[in-house]
């Protein structure tokens, strides 16, 4: 079987209302690598407090190596390794076993491989992954490319060879399915068709969309469940704006619904605390973009911080917290009201310190507030933060407890409230007074 690792920092923030708001309107929230803002505009994209604050705090350097080996004594509940994410799981998954039963559409490729350049030559309708994975495209792509991981999942989960985590697998007929999913890679249609050409009226994305709305509402999948039922992935801020109002009640995995003005109201908040922290002697600013060396200059600043502001940029889909995790870097996140993945059995606040905004903007607080920080409250959280990193990591084939299989958890615990809606929804459907 190919394979195809990627050990991304990322993941994305979310803010109310966009988890499961709007009739199941979002599941979870796992954009990756860096987004640093747009080439040319340099932005405030991590605060980072050095290594030297802890040195003010207690006259320490950084916990030796023995912390490596500690057993974390937080717990987290059974269904989450308290260890983070298996590297492997040894015994075969078995359809009768799995947590949730998934149907995918046979949509044609140009919804899906074909936007990556995949042709099958009218001969399949899916690439043959276990000889050769189609290519995504880097940079800024990789940031949204959650159903290109999620697709690679569902295509394998019925591979005969396979041995791997039992949360998903693809079932040929829907009525034994928990849920329907649309397999259109909608965020890369909008980065790559978004732009109307010479010789178009409309763009590839906005004609991409009009097919899909008519394929899945003439779909019986569709008419049995109104649509509640299903799963589309709408993870880019600007992915399928023609489209979503078109296809509720349904399932939209995403980051967040667009530029929404709580996020504009971040990027100011992020201005005003440069202006406060940008003369203390232990704070450091990284300015990047995805040019020159600003990606990697503050992947090394984040690695050698102690803590790492997390504040709001000009969308709530921002990495920024996820860089951190990734980097083993006390996230102290900024916010009144974000909404984070897995938060039902994750706690963050086990490893990230919670600022509400108004406090942050007082002159003083946050320096005070993480000086404050006792050495082993710091060392606590910079343990777990190693032990949950693998939750945020995508890769294929799939690993036990990362991304992908987090995501299908999500999901599956959301199922049984998916079904009563569908059942509500046929309270007055099976009699009807013919006219």
């Amino acid at each position: 079987m190919a394979n195809r690792n990627i050990r991304p920092y990322w993941c994305c923030l979310c803010r109310k209302p966009f988890l499961f708001c709007l009739s199941f309107a979002t599941v979870l929230v796992l954009p990756y690598l860096f987004f640093w803002g747009y080439a040319g505009k340099p932005v405030v994209n991590h605060v980072l407090l050095k290594e030297k604050l802890f040195s003010v705090i207690e006259n320490q350097g950084p916990p030796s190596r023995k912390h490596e080996d500690e057993a974390s004594s937080i717990v987290e509940p059974p269904f989450l390794d308290q260890n983070g994410p298996a590297d492997e799981k040894l015994e075969r998954c078995h359809p009768n076993n799995v947590l949730l039963k998934v149907f995918m559409y046979d949509l044609p490729p140009e919804f899906h491989f074909g936007l990556l350049g995949w042709n099958g030559g009218g001969k399949s309708v899916w690439p043959d992954i276990r000889t050769k994975i189609p290519n995504y495209p880097g940079g800024l792509n990789l940031q949204h490319s959650i159903e290109y991981w999620l697709t690679l999942d569902l295509l394998s989960s019925r591979f005969p060879d396979r041995s791997g985590p039992c949360s998903v697998v693809r079932v040929e007929d829907s009525r034994e399915a928990d849920v329907v999913f649309v397999p259109f890679f909608s965020s890369l249609s909008y980065n790559r068709h978004s732009k109307i050409k010479a010789h178009q009226r409309v763009s590839t994305n906005k004609l991409l969309q009009q097919k899909l709305v008519r394929f899945l509402t003439s779909q019986r999948e569709w008419r049995r469940s109104g649509g509640r039922d299903h799963i589309i992935m709408a993870h880019h801020p600007n992915s399928m704006l023609d489209a979503r109002t078109k296809l509720w009640p349904c399932i939209f995995i995403l980051a967040d619904f667009g530029r929404i003005a709580i996020g504009m109201q971040g990027g100011s908040i992020r201005q005003e605390l440069f202006y406060l922290l940008r003369n203390e002697k232990d704070v450091h600013f990284s300015f990047g973009s995805v040019g020159a060396n600003g990606i990697n200059d503050a992947s090394q600043g984040m690695h050698s911080a102690k803590f790492c502001l997390n504040i709001a940029g000009d969308t709530p889909s921002s990495n920024r917290l996820f860089d951190a995790i990734a980097s083993h870097c006390v996230p102290v996140i900024i916010s009144d009201d974000i909404e984070l993945p897995y938060e039902d059995v994750l706690d963050y606040s086990k490893f990230s310190i919670f600022v509400r905004t108004s406090d942050a903007i007082k002159n003083g607080f946050l320096i005070k507030l993480m000086r404050g920080v006792s050495r082993e409250a710091w060392t606590q959280m910079w343990q777990r933060l190693k032990e949950v990193e693998g939750y945020f990591e995508f890769q294929y084939p799939s690993k036990e407890d990362d991304a992908v299989q987090m995501i299908w958890q999500a999901v599956a615990r959301k199922v049984p409230a998916i079904r009563l809606k569908v059942h509500k929804s046929r309270r007055f459907s099976r009699f009807k007074i013919r006219k």
